[in-house]
């Protein structure tokens, strides 16, 4: 009013005064995080290493959904729904429903495996078949370590296919398509191909030269609800290829 912003609504105005309307500015977008791609549907991001996707009993407040949730709500007062996950160790991309309806369609997808789903990752040693199929069943042990198993009674199938990239003196550059999205899958079998990632001591790597675990959810494609295929491409860290 007059020029200066008013703070409280009891403020008494006269017919002189001069009173200018203003929407207050929009949130920004989280920092920790890297907007791809946004419309009416859905929501996609790039997550950075070292953050939970959703809360646990140890970590609620520092999540990626309860990022996009305060920002939803600030921004439009509306709401977002976690369709599939990224392990805190991988970095990459994921999608985010803004409706109940829609993160169901999503997640039907997901059960039927037709997303498109590509990693990249550096594992040490050097990987000689240029392309494989990595097939196990795998279960959870009594610290809740993903692990493949020879008994064909337990565990869960997983199936992802890989292919060399890059090779170095002692590591390998690989890009792996997941068939079945088995939590810790691809660290899980690399591990037991003899190439842990690279960063992965949870799962025998002995050099952390990143100090991350060397895994990045590099592509993601999937059907859109409005029927079009959508595929969104986030690139591997540069340090990654490092010789």
């Amino acid at each position: 009013m007059n020029g200066v912003i008013v703070r409280r609504g009891d403020v008494a105005v006269s017919t002189d005064d001069r009173v200018v309307l203003g929407a207050p500015p929009a949130p920004a977008f989280p920092a920790a995080l890297r907007l791809i791609h946004e419309d009416r549907a859905i929501l996609v991001v790039d997550k950075p290493v070292g953050l939970l996707t959703i809360a646990t009993e140890s970590e609620r407040e520092r999540t990626v959904y309860r990022l996009l949730r305060d920002w939803e709500q600030a921004r439009s007062g509306g709401r977002v729904f976690v369709v599939h996950r990224l392990d805190r160790e991988t970095s990459g991309l994921l999608v985010f429903a803004r409706s109940g309806g829609v993160k169901d369609m999503l997640q039907e997808q997901f059960k039927a495996r037709t997303p498109e789903r590509v990693y990249v990752a550096r594992v040490e040693g050097v990987v000689r078949p240029d392309a494989g199929t990595l097939q196990s069943r795998l279960v959870e042990d009594r610290s809740l370590r993903v692990r493949p198993t020879r008994d064909r009674r337990r565990g869960k199938a997983a199936i992802s296919h890989y292919r060399v990239l890059e090779r170095y003196r002692d590591a390998t550059l690989v890009e792996i398509q997941l068939q079945t999205g088995r939590r810790g899958q691809i660290r899980a079998q690399l591990a037991a191909l003899g190439h842990p990632i690279v960063g992965d001591r949870e799962y025998g790597s002995r050099h952390d030269p990143l100090r991350r675990v060397c895994l990045h959810a590099t592509r993601l494609g999937f059907d859109h609800p409005d029927g079009r295929r959508v595929v969104f491409d986030s690139p591997p860290p540069a340090s990654f290829r490092r010789p």
